[in-house]
């Protein structure tokens, strides 16, 4: 298991008081703090959520920034680091070396005191929620209450869209498959969609300009519990075979059941599916019926610039 950033510090300190040299490198910290916790290489690549950095270099680089903050340790140049007097009496001490032992430092205090806590959006409320916790990061918990604000807005818009009008549903996929990239520019690359008596299919999205190839749609706005069966798939099989077309997409607002999704996954033609939580994450990703409020810009130290 990933230690959290405080349970890395003692180890931190221990390690770079044990250096010979008397100054380690980040990177050889990270790895020597790695094999302490014996982690597995699954552990030691497992990423943030974002996607960008692994989670034991995140929790190692916050470990260090609040030991700095601290007074424990010091950086003499680029990436490399050396305890001082105050982490060697730290170490000698014996007890958890945590947050809450930082605190008797005024210098840990103004630095904590400076951010601590984040404003978190919940539909038309507003709450504060603590940044400072004690088993994550600050990079991790900002990243989790991006995630919660997201979880919360694709709820939203998928109870919404439940709710709209048939030709309301009709447009709000032509935009999104547009967004999405689907049937390239122009009126006429989508059409027919939520108009009813056309063999089973609901609509039809051009890839190109001309027709040549289509994807044609099926699109259900269910409530939820009311799932999409495997006769529906079945259904919606038969009708791209009397098109001879060998795409089709199948929308709905609630699931699909194992049957149906099974069905699918067998029949010849390349049917994919999108339920109702994935219609939502689409819809989010591509601002259909959502829009951008903010921009946080999230910024790191520029090693290069203070190489000179």
């Amino acid at each position: 298991m990933i230690p959290n950033y405080q349970e890395i510090m003692r180890p931190f300190l221990h390690f770079l008081n044990s250096d010979q040299e008397n100054e380690s490198k980040l990177r050889d910290l990270i790895n020597q703090i790695s094999s302490h916790f014996g982690l597995s290489d699954e552990e030691k690549n497992e990423l943030l959520p974002s996607g960008k950095q692994r989670m034991i270099d995140n929790r190692v680089g916050w470990a260090r920034t609040y030991l700095l903050k601290a007074g424990l340790i010091d950086s003499p140049k680029r990436a490399h680091f050396v305890i001082t007097e105050r982490g060697k009496q730290a170490l000698s001490e014996n007890i958890e070396i945590n947050n809450e032992y930082l605190k008797q430092f005024d210098e840990f205090i103004a630095f904590k005191n400076k951010s601590n806590e984040i404003e978190v959006a919940d539909n038309n409320c507003h709450t504060q929620e603590p940044l400072d916790n004690d088993d994550i990061t600050p990079d991790e918990a900002l990243l989790k209450a991006y995630h919660r604000i997201n979880q919360a807005l694709e709820e939203e818009l998928l109870t919404r869209t439940r709710k709209v009008s048939p030709a309301f549903f009709e447009q709000l996929l032509i935009d999104l498959l547009m967004a999405m990239g689907y049937g390239g520019t122009g009126e006429s690359t989508a059409h027919a969609l939520g108009q009813s008596g056309d063999n089973g299919v609901d609509g039809v999205i051009n890839q190109d300009p001309l027709g040549v190839d289509q994807i044609y749609i099926q699109a259900k706005r269910y409530a939820a519990g009311n799932n999409v069966s495997s006769g529906d798939i079945r259904d919606f099989f038969g009708a791209l075979n009397l098109k001879r077309a060998q795409k089709g997409l199948f929308i709905t607002t609630s699931d699909f059941t194992a049957s149906a999704t099974s069905t699918a996954r067998d029949l010849g033609s390349r049917i994919v599916l999108i339920n109702g939580q994935q219609l939502a994450k689409l819809m989010l990703r591509y601002n259909i019926g959502s829009r951008n409020e903010q921009t946080l810009h999230l910024k790191k130290i520029d090693e290069e610039f203070f190489e000179g």
